[in-house]
């Protein structure tokens, strides 16, 4: 029996099969002879991909019941989940045992970029639910860091039957990873004129949906001030990257039958924009007043309750703090600082659930270049519990900002002495990992440390207290 299913071609594979009752609560309720042992819901962004999307949806529904799979250009995840989970609430009083089965084991897969995978992820965190379902990510986007962290690779998946099949027995033998939250808060006064809301790449990205204005009522508002909140799990970025990042996903928008290739996507439309916005020759086109030191004071927590300033060399164009070993389309900007270097920096191995982030500077895209080769790395500045961005008045009137793969453009008002980005810890969420994915757990007995590593040193910075 293929995949756990069942013999016949047009029947559904029953080991991730829900019935529809669970989805409709009007729906008449369903024999089922055998309790799932991996039931799905599959959220699948349909843009995504080319017409990969489209491809993968109608074949989850060949394989699946059709109600556990969602077009997400059709239906948005927090309301199909809300819709479940109360479901669910009523199934159980009721002294529904499959209802409380399927949610106890329920496993969410996602298919799109990291936009799409941490939309879901945002909306799962805002349920606050007493059994988070663990969630496995599809590389249907551009840059797939999230799904190459956990092992699900970076290429576009197959879409035939059987490459589905083979998914999802992987989605059942997958482990549970907790890996931490990151919550970003942006501050500013009222401009005098203007408007500082972000400007998104022609297309409000999925960060955006994350990174909004709060609400007069949240606990965050502070009268004739701005407040923006968002939520991340691989990496927020600022600077010279975000920028080419954010060029790119403009003319993806204006031209999107440019790029149809995933590989010319990432690679050679980047490298002809980062051409184009001075990003190889940044000594000469780009500002220094837009250099990150220049642009703002940086402050990290190391310990709870203690800031330190964070030295950031002039030099520095592009600041990531990052919280998964994947950036940029699989690359690793921390690299392994070998053990001297790990000892005399009081540096700890990289885990994606020790509630720390790992910040890293960038010069210029040829310091970028250096994570291709072995050993490569860019700047190590810092590990930090918290970050505390405090942009200096004037410094320019706009800046561009990135949260896993998606770019905006964020005005600045000249006037005010006040703007502040902090980044702060905002508990876990659970992925699926394959066994022998890149990510590494703290509390995982087999996760290697850095003795016996090297590198080739390169430029280091400090922190002054």
């Amino acid at each position: 029996m293929e995949g756990g299913g069942s013999p016949k071609e047009g029947l559904p594979l029953r080991d991730f099969y829900i019935p529809d009752y669970i989805f409709t609560p009007e729906s008449e309720k369903e024999d089922v002879p055998e309790k799932p042992t991996c039931p799905v819901i599959v959220f699948i962004n349909s843009k995504s991909g080319g017409q990969l999307g489209g491809d993968l949806i109608k074949t989850y529904r060949e394989l699946l019941n059709r109600v556990q799979v969602f077009d997400l250009g059709e239906e948005a995840p927090d309301k199909v989940l809300h819709r479940l989970y109360a479901n669910f609430e009523k199934l159980k009083s009721d002294g529904d045992r499959l209802a409380a089965h399927i949610e106890r084991t329920l496993r969410l897969i996602v298919a799109g970029g990291d936009g799409t995978a941490g939309w879901l992820l945002g909306v799962v965190c805002d349920l606050k639910l007493a059994q988070p379902p663990p969630i496995a990510t599809v590389p249907l986007g551009t840059g797939n860091n999230l799904p190459f962290s956990f092992g699900w690779g970076k290429k576009n998946p197959g879409t035939n039957r059987q490459s589905v099949k083979c998914f999802l027995d992987q989605v059942k033998k997958a482990k549970e990873m907790q890996i931490d939250s990151w919550h970003i808060v942006m501050r500013m006064r009222d401009p005098k004129e203007g408007t500082c809301d972000p400007i998104a790449p022609l297309e409000l990205p999925h960060s955006l949906h994350a990174f909004h204005r709060v609400s007069r009522s949240d606990s965050l508002n502070m009268e004739g001030y701005h407040t923006f909140r968002g939520g991340f799990w691989n990496y927020f970025s600022m600077g010279m990257d975000a920028q080419v990042s954010y060029a790119f996903h403009s003319e993806r928008k204006l031209h999107p039958e440019k790029f149809k290739n995933q590989i010319i996507n990432q690679q050679t439309t980047y490298a002809k924009l980062g051409a184009t916005q001075g990003w190889f020759f940044a000594s000469l086109f780009h500002p220094s007043s837009r250099n990150i030191a220049q642009l703002a004071n940086v402050k990290i927590m190391r310990r709870l309750g203690h800031w330190e300033d964070l030295r950031i060399p002039r030099s520095i164009r592009s600041i990531v703090c990052l919280n998964l070993p994947s950036f940029s389309g699989g690359l690793n900007p921390w690299g392994t600082p070998n053990q001297k270097k790990a000892r005399d920096r009081d540096l700890t191995p990289p885990y994606v659930d020790d509630g720390l982030l790992e910040v890293v500077g960038f010069r210029d895209a040829w310091h970028g270049l250096v994570l291709l080769a072995p050993n490569g790395h860019g700047t190590r500045l810092a590990q930090a519990r918290r970050i505390r961005f405090e942009f200096h008045k004037g410094a320019a009137d706009h800046t561009f900002m990135r949260i896993d793969g998606e770019p905006w453009k964020q005005p600045l008002p000249v006037d005010d002495d006040t703007v502040v980005v902090e980044i702060s810890h905002l508990g876990q969420v659970k992925m699926l990992a394959t066994h022998n994915c890149i990510s590494k757990s703290i509390d995982d007995p087999s996760t290697p440390s850095s003795a016996g590593h090297h590198d080739d040193g390169g430029q280091q910075s400090g922190i002054r207290g």
